[in-house]
């Protein structure tokens, strides 16, 4: 049988999941169902009913880095590696759509979910996402790059509205995705929960349709994120095809209802139904053994991989002792090392909520340099209390043993704790505890090279940064990360990693740090598009680390730089005696950033930051080898969208080119002209603090001229409605509300503060608006409900319930009548 002879409500029904984790298929047209899992750097595969927060039991999978550390490898190939080690669990899992790479950009470093991303830049994002999904769909599987689009933070992330010039859209926070879609052809793309510029993602037809399908030419399934649907109705008619996970059979009515009544095309059913019905049929799962997963010769191969991926990601950010110009790392042989740091023996490698992973094995940092031959481990002191506590007699232990004579150099293992990086939660601040600070310069004071090893999934302060030797990054770096680090340390692998964002010196210079996290429910994106190193490169602010800074054990120069009609060239050489590998950078200036443009004083060009990164490659060289190195030009090198005519366009004029391994070390750099499709014209003066890039103090009047419009924060309601979150419950007149919703915020600051952990599932609540509830409970809540339980929102506590109660027996009676028909009983 065809898809399109069956029945309207069958069709409706193939549009929203069956379970958790699981579609709905149809026995009739021969179309199964097919299973999602979470799987951006591990394959969370649930058994039974399971849980979209990362709560619930999984089936052990090997944990790699996070997004926010493989980035820092710059290598898309080693991205590609991972991917098909990813794709062939996903596959022994019997999972159908793995719900990954996670490749929004990084506006703000305190956005919790910032280590489950790649970059600040969509270049990088969009180039790293492209090898992970490769790798992913080259075993059957179907990718699900996410969270399509402009999300950049987790308070009210069910409720909030990214208000966001289209200019700055297209060309920050869509180029990544595009890049994916053009490059990698995943099967399937996963929304936002937030609405852009007033409407929902998932039903946001001029993002899914007119730019992913229209423009883009993607032709998969779109899916919602989980409970991230608002109208099922609105998202067929814009191009979404399935919401998740099971919202019963409410859905299914509304659809069937909209096409009997005309409002609804039966076209458009039958499209978003087709979509569904292609990954079912395009990832049928054959082949390899189920039980091959466990394998200890899979396993132990995916775990080497593992490491693999984290050794290419470590970033050596510091590598001179504080008195002298003295390499303190690699660690000379037989040094004797103090390990020092609750993180060195107990590991912290990922992020919490729905991407932790349940890993094959683990691995701790003291151990591992344990059973190395070339240093010695001299003792070993927890330094401080995992959760923030201040105990003086932990400094006082990991000083005493530091200061030892049998102590050559201490190793300090810090970083974030699990609180600080999660799904569902903000940081307050980019400082790691201080307790770990107070460890960190107390051990300077002894004498000792002090190593340190940092542990976190985005950037941190650093206040001892010029008291310390040396500084070895890792990220949140997997389930192998601890025996990646060893061989990083002893100079058994040479680091290579640069940094794929922005490290600040403190969260004040941020450019959004004034705005960040929006309170309300507009998130306004008033810096436009002067994110991470377009606005410190261009107002000048300056930083602990610029974006794509690394060092490494080897020294390289660059040299040679011509550009020809389709790209640059150049020489890298590795100067030195160690094996090692650089990242190449090729950065672009457009016309208005270029002198030999200015007229009568004043630039000549479109606003633009002052550079932006526009090709990488990752080189390895033999020690004093030298290589020819190409950067091609391709689509994104040139362009800017022209929001006024509603297209892409590309300027004649002179440009600068420039090259070189991080955004503020461009030793090569030349003019060169572009014969484009537009004139480059003065800039229009009304920007003003956008000229200079000073985005903070940019004036609601400059904003308007970059957005087009006047945009003004709502101030707040005076009632509560379907989209609100339950957290805002918390000012209403209604006692019941109010309590619910205050007792909820309590309840999840103490569980944070006894556990040392975030309680996902309770800011789950808080965050979710009610319209979310008839979403995200098999159907035991429909719309109706929902509109009863806004009214206890509102303080009408009995009318409330006397509608919920009413509403639940209507409900059960018509989920049984639309069960019926579907099944044909």
């Amino acid at each position: 049988m065809e898809l399109e002879e069956l029945s309207v409500v069958e069709k409706a029904a193939m549009l929203s999941g069956a379970s958790e984790w699981d579609s709905r298929g149809n026995e009739r047209a021969g179309i199964p169902s097919f299973v999602m899992s979470d799987g951006p750097h591990g394959v969370r595969r649930q058994l039974g009913e399971g849980d979209h927060l990362g709560l619930g039991a999984s089936k052990p999978a090997t944990c790699f880095p996070t997004a926010g550390t493989v980035a820092n490898s710059w290598d898309p190939a080693l991205a590609e590696t991972m991917g098909e080690a990813l794709g062939r669990e996903a596959h022994d899992l019997d999972v159908n759509v793995l719900l990954g790479p996670g490749l929004n950009i990084k506006r703000n470093p305190l956005c919790g979910r910032n280590f489950e991303y790649y970059s600040e830049d969509p270049i990088v994002a969009g180039r790293m996402a492209s090898g992970l999904i490769r790798g992913i769909q080259s075993n059957g599987v179907s990718a699900c790059p996410k969270h399509f689009a402009v999300n950049s933070q987790e308070l009210r992330r069910q409720a909030s509205n990214s208000v966001v010039d289209e200019r700055t859209m297209r060309e920050i926070y869509l180029t990544g995705f595009e890049i994916a879609v053009r490059e990698a052809a995943p099967m399937t793309i996963m929304t936002s929960y937030n609405e852009i510029n007033g409407t929902y993602a998932h039903e946001n037809k001029h993002l899914l349709q007119d730019i992913l399908r229209d423009e883009w030419g993607f032709d998969g399934m779109v899916v919602s994120d989980w409970g991230g649907s608002n109208s099922a109705v609105a998202a067929v008619k814009a191009g979404g095809s399935l919401e998740m996970p099971s919202p019963g059979f409410t859905s299914v009515r509304e659809l069937e209802c909209a096409v009997a009544a005309g409002t609804l095309s039966e076209a458009d059913l039958n499209a978003r139904a087709a979509e569904v019905a292609r990954i079912a049929a395009a990832t049928r799962l054959t082949g390899v053994g189920r039980d091959d997963l466990l394998a200890d010769d899979v396993a132990a191969d995916h775990h080497e991989v593992a490491r693999r991926v984290a050794e290419g990601s470590a970033v050596l950010l510091k590598n001179g002792a504080p008195t002298a110009n003295a390499a303190a790392l690699p660690l000379k042989p037989g040094a004797r090392v103090a390990v020092v740091g609750d993180m060195a023996k107990t590991p912290r490698f990922q992020g919490s909520g729905s991407s932790k992973v349940n890993a094959t094995r683990e691995e701790n940092i003291l151990d591992e340099l344990g059973k190395l031959d070339s240093v010695s481990v001299a003792g070993y002191a927890q330094g401080y209390d995992r959760q923030g506590t201040k105990n003086p007699s932990l400094i006082e232990d990991a000083v005493a043993l530091a200061s030892g004579e049998n102590v050559d150099v201490v190793l300090a293992v810090v970083g974030l704790d699990e609180r600080s990086e999660s799904e569902g939660l903000d940081r307050s601040t980019m400082a790691i505890p201080q307790a770990q600070n107070d460890l960190v310069a107390a051990l300077a004071k002894t004498g000792k090279p002090v190593v340190i090893v940092l542990v976190a999934g985005s950037p941190v302060e650093l206040p001892w940064f010029d008291d310390v030797a040396a500084v070895l990054y890792v990220g949140l770096s997997g389930q192998a990360g601890a025996s990646a680090t060893a061989r990083v340390l002893t100079g058994e692998v040479n680091p290579s990693g640069h940094l794929a964002e922005t490290w600040p010196l403190r969260y004040d210079d941020c450019p959004s740090s004034g705005w960040y996290p929006a309170i309300g429910r507009d998130a306004i994106y008033r810096e436009g598009p002067f994110v991470g190193y377009r606005y410190y490169e261009t107002a000048g602010v300056p930083v602990r680390f610029p974006f794509g800074y690394g060092l490494s054990y080897s020294t390289f120069t660059y040299s040679a730089l011509v550009a020809d009609e389709t790209g640059v060239e150049f020489t890298v050489t590795n100067d030195s005696d160690v094996p090692g590998a650089t990242v190449a950078q090729l950065y672009v200036s457009g016309p208005s950033r270029s002198a030999a443009n200015a007229t009568d004083g004043r630039t000549v060009g479109v606003l633009r930051p002052v550079r932006e990164l526009k090709g990488f490659a990752k080189v390895s060289l033999g020690a004093h080898e030298s290589a020819t190195v190409r950067i091609e030009f391709d689509r994104y090198t040139f362009r800017h969208f022209d929001a006024k005519a509603d297209k892409l366009a590309t300027e004649s004029g002179i440009w600068t080119l420039s090259v070189g391994d991080n955004a503020e070390r461009l030793p090569l750099s030349t003019p060169f002209a572009v014969a484009g499709d537009v004139d480059a014209k003065p800039a229009d003066p009304a920007l003003g603090s956008y000229l200079t890039g000073d985005v903070k103090h940019v004036t609601d009047a400059e904003m308007a001229v970059l957005f087009g419009h006047e945009v003004i924060a709502p101030g707040k309601p005076d009632t509560f409605g379907v989209n609100d979150p339950i957290s805002s419950w918390a000012g209403s007149r209604g006692f019941v509300a109010r309590t619910v919703a205050n007792t909820l915020i309590k309840r999840e600051a103490d569980v944070r503060e006894k556990t040392g952990a975030p309680d996902l599932n309770t800011l789950f609540i808080l965050n979710m608006p009610p319209r979310a509830m008839s979403k995200m409970t098999q159907g035991m809540v429909d719309s109706a409900m929902v509109d009863a339980i806004v009214k206890i929102g509102n303080g009408h506590t009995f009318r409330g319930l006397g509608g919920l109660i009413a509403g639940y027996f209507r409900n059960q009676s018509a989920n049984k009548r639309t069960a019926k028909e579907i099944n044909h009983d």
